[in-house]
């Protein structure tokens, strides 16, 4: 039998086992934070040692393990393909709102269970999978594969995939010439790109008095829900996209935007939008605020840069005398694309065609990803992945058809991008 159809023969053969070890990683938990990334770690490295793999473990802080490992193919010379994945996850905030616990991993014949299936074990297990089976035929392959299970992604990955590019050689041996990874996407999309975030805290302090007292000082509250109001009019600046990079946004993929992200995803996709995620003000329902903090999470849309976005709230702030701001240096990072029209990303559309009968077009993505890291060093970065629904929320599940997609598809394309003659 041709190795190619062998690949695929194991690949259907072991579906169970593979939702078998989805279901053991979800039952790790590993919510960031506080970053505990332990016992996930050691389900990688189990199943990788179960199936004859070596690994190394590479832990800046010993809570939050990185499990890499990689091989050289056979035949000389060829790419070296990174498959990059994390497994930490968001917090529970509800527990009692799940039904079977939100680390139960429960199978309920088409989808598993738990925090993190989506975000992004399903993801990472599909990069381990892939990993051990082109592993398994090397000496076929011209090239080498890196696998990385990184922690701290959820939380900026200085410990995780941030911390191995920056310490591991000069190089790196874990840049690659080009990365997959499996972060929640959808079938229908290939990530080529992704928004940047500009993350600020803004303070505003004002006379503070009895509340019976606002003719003399409307208080830091309300002129702060006045400075938001306006901030949120940043939303209608309109990103100037390059040329090359504007055609993948034709309205075929502005349709399956919003067929995986939700309705209006398409229209936010080329502009910055603006969340005010915490807010605290006051100390007491009868008293007028001295002071109000709130901070603030905007997107920027590729073609888009910060300097835009705080050059117009400067602006703003000349019609707030008492409101400043600070950057959040390390949690701000500019939009990133690369080339959408890369050979990997030709082989990784052919490959989930094959599998799935859908074509899945060029798209950028919503959130930050720790595919930013490798963009940002010109490193073709590409992104297929299970759909996105649920991502976070109590009853996060992911599908088990698409789960499996995505392990095939994956595998698929490393071994062709890494066997032509």
């Amino acid at each position: 039998m041709p190795v190619r159809e062998a690949i695929i023969a194991e690949l259907d053969a072991n579906r169970e086992s593979y939702v078998t070890f989805l279901q053991q990683l979800i039952q790790a938990a590993s919510p960031n934070p506080p970053g505990d990334t332990t016992e996930a770690a050691r389900v990688i490295t189990n199943y990788l040692t179960e199936h004859g793999v070596e690994s190394e473990t590479i832990a800046p802080v010993l809570h939050a393990p990185n499990v890499v490992a990689d091989f050289c193919g056979g035949r000389r010379g060829g790419q070296r393909v990174i498959l990059n994945g994390h497994i930490d996850t968001y917090p529970v905030e509800k527990p009692v709102a799940w039904e079977k616990g939100p680390y139960s991993g429960y199978n309920d014949g088409s989808m598993v269970h738990g925090r993190g299936g989506v975000d992004m074990k399903a993801g990472t297990a599909s990069s381990v999978i892939a990993y051990t089976i082109l592993r398994s035929r090397a000496i076929h392959l011209k090239g080498s594969v890196g696998l990385m299970a990184v922690s701290d992604e959820e939380t900026g990955g200085k410990w995780g995939t941030r911390y191995l590019l920056e310490n591991c050689g000069n190089p790196s041996r874990w840049l690659g010439d080009v990365m997959l990874n499996a972060e929640p996407g959808g079938l229908q999309s290939i990530r080529f790109g992704e928004k940047g975030t500009l993350r600020m805290t803004f303070t505003v302090e004002a006379q503070g008095l009895n509340g019976a007292y606002t003719f003399l000082s409307r208080g830091a509250n309300i002129i702060a829900s006045r400075l938001i109001n306006k901030l949120v009019e940043l939303e209608d600046l309109e990103a100037r996209l390059p040329e090359d990079i504007r055609k993948h946004f034709d309205s075929r993929a502005r349709k399956i935007a919003d067929e995986i992200m939700g309705e209006g995803a398409s229209e936010v996709l080329l502009k910055p939008t603006v969340n005010i995620g915490t807010i605290r003000g006051g100390v007491k329902v009868n008293t007028i605020a001295e002071e109000c903090v709130f901070e603030a999470d905007i997107r920027l849309p590729i073609g888009m840069d910060a300097s835009t976005i705080l050059g117009r709230i400067d602006q703003y702030l000349q019609d707030f005398p008492q409101a400043s701001y600070k950057v959040q240096e390390a949690a701000s990072n500019p939009a990133n694309f690369c080339t959408a029209d890369h050979p990997f990303a030709g082989l990784i559309a052919k490959c989930a065609e094959e599998v799935t009968n859908i074509r899945p077009v060029m798209l950028a993505g919503l959130g930050g990803t720790d595919c930013k890291f490798y963009r940002y060093r010109g490193i073709p970065t590409y992104v297929y992945g299970p759909s996105p629904k649920g991502m976070g929320g109590s009853h996060e599940a992911v599908s088990i058809d698409e789960f499996l997609a995505v392990v095939k598809t994956h595998t698929l394309a490393v071994w062709d991008y890494l066997n032509h003659p």
